[in-house]
């Protein structure tokens, strides 16, 4: 009798839904999507999911190891509702939302809550968590720092929702991200958010998938330069755990770490992209990054951070469905992590707004190098972004002022033949959306540079919406003034 009453309660026990914190109360579902949801149960039991927003339930079956999946179809955005999981005893989620979920995964930049790092400021932080508690709708899951040599199934961790405790400590970028898109569509919004400050992306990818990239340099890709970041282990413990929870798209901020890998970086950077669009399952999810900001590193002269920008870029240029914020005029030569992170939340958030939500009327993203051509001793530069035309009522048209708001464009270097850069005078070609660039140093100009440098202050061009040019260079010569990379 004993033995059968302790069977009886081991099955009871079996019977309790286990479910990955991930799948908790108070979290955003993708609105208008098959959300899945998965967990444990006793094996071979039926498991049913009942969602209040359609009434309906979904039916699965655990398998020999108790584990099951299924998916459930969402609706428009609203709420709070309720989800009901049961094999037998019934585990109840609260609050749950239907909305826009978002990735929101990176390095410090990325990792830099609201509230800031000592000594290292957030523009706008107190006014934006005294105000948090106006955005109940915005909910928050910071995955917690797990360098794992082993495939983790779960976290420990739990949704939020916006208050001034919880906004605080989240993701700057994220969250005025979340923000912009709640304030913008009307609608809830989910952030999840995997960072890891000083990490390199390969920590971020598995080592099937740096293998796979043609061209690289495999053994210094997967060396683990830094400890927390030996490929795998923040895929294993950060992105695993998360990777079935049913988003609509990523925004990145990373690559400071990769500095003495640049020549990689592109090669990289498609790969994990299309890695983590593979682990969701869903190909066609955006991927919105953020260029690195200028700041000293190892001189400011030097040339390390405008490399990697360059991989940046020409990454945006392969990977379909992506875009770039750009940061040229946010930097700080003695801090890393620039205080203006509302801006750059917003400038991905554009991109979202504008490719993914079809909101018109947003700034166009930042104007590119296009092509160059000859006229007498000069150069006439062109830009991707802009209209051909100056026109006074077009928003995407260039401007550029120096510190006595005369126009004055700064940050360009111009070279001949002999490969040796001078400071350029730089100004607009009358009525258009180009710029003429020149020096009395260098009469048979063949090459320009704009913000090539690792900080560069007298870089000002920008759109009349508040654009920056995205630095470039027209040749490409072997690069030597890089500096000892730290």
């Amino acid at each position: 009798m004993l033995a059968a009453w302790a069977l009886l309660c081991a099955a009871q026990l079996q019977a309790k839904i286990e479910l990955p914190a991930v799948l908790g109360d108070g979290m955003v579902l993708q609105r208008n999507a098959e959300a899945a949801l998965w967990g444990k149960a006793a094996p071979g039991r039926r498991v049913r999911i009942a969602t209040s927003w359609n009434g309906r339930t979904t039916v699965t079956t655990a398998d020999a190891a108790g584990r099951w999946a299924t998916k459930v179809p969402t609706g428009d955005a609203g709420g709070p509702y309720t989800v009901a999981i049961s094999d037998g005893e019934e585990v109840v989620l609260e609050n749950v939302l239907l909305g826009e979920v978002w990735v929101c995964s990176g390095q410090s930049n990325m990792e830099m809550p609201v509230s800031g790092f000592m000594m290292q400021p957030v523009e706008g932080s107190v006014e934006a968590i005294l105000d948090a508690g106006s955005y109940p709708d915005i909910r928050m899951f910071t995955v917690p720092k797990v360098s794992s040599a082993e495939p983790q199934e779960d976290c420990d961790a739990a949704w939020q929702t916006a208050s001034p405790a919880s906004v605080r400590s989240f993701s700057a970028v994220g969250y005025f991200f979340g923000r912009m898109l709640n304030k913008m569509l009307g609608v809830p919004v989910g952030l999840i958010a995997p960072n890891w400050g000083g990490s390199t992306i390969e920590a971020w990818m598995t080592e099937e998938a740096i293998d796979a990239v043609p061209g690289i340099d495999h053994a210094l890709a997967k060396s683990g330069r830094y400890d927390n970041s030996i490929p795998q282990r923040l895929f294993n413990g950060m992105i695993l755990p998360v990777c079935r929870f049913t988003a609509k798209g990523f925004i990145w901020y990373q690559g400071e770490a990769n500095r003495f890998n640049w020549f990689d970086y592109k090669a990289l950077q498609v790969a994990l992209v299309k890695l983590w669009r593979e682990t969701w399952g869903d190909e066609r999810m955006p991927f919105y990054f953020a260029q690195i900001a200028p700041y000293r590193y190892e001189g400011d002269a030097l040339r390390s951070r405008p490399l990697l920008v360059e991989q940046q870029y020409a990454a945006m240029a392969e990977i379909p469905r992506s875009g770039i914020a750009a940061t040229t005029d946010l930097g700080n030569p003695t801090c890393i992590h620039p205080a203006k992170k509302r801006e750059v939340a917003a400038r991905l958030a554009y991109l979202a707004l504008a490719n993914d939500y079809g909101v018109e009327g947003l700034p166009a993203p930042a104007p590119t190098y296009k092509s160059m051509e000859r006229e007498g001793d000069k150069l006439v530069l062109s830009f991707d972004n802009l209209s051909e035309r100056y026109t006074r009522n077009n928003p995407d048209s260039f401007r550029g002022f120096d510190e006595r708001g005369a126009v004055r464009l700064g940050g360009f270097e111009i070279a001949g033949e002999d490969r040796v850069f001078h400071p350029a005078q730089a100004g607009f070609k009358r009525r258009e959306n180009r710029i003429v660039v020149g020096s009395e140093a260098v009469p048979e100009p063949v090459a320009v540079r704009y913000a090539f440098r690792n900080y560069c202050p007298e870089a000002n061009v920008m759109t009349t919406m508040g654009q920056p040019l995205v630095p470039f260079r027209t040749d490409d010569w072997p690069v030597e003034d890089i500096g000892e990379i730290r």
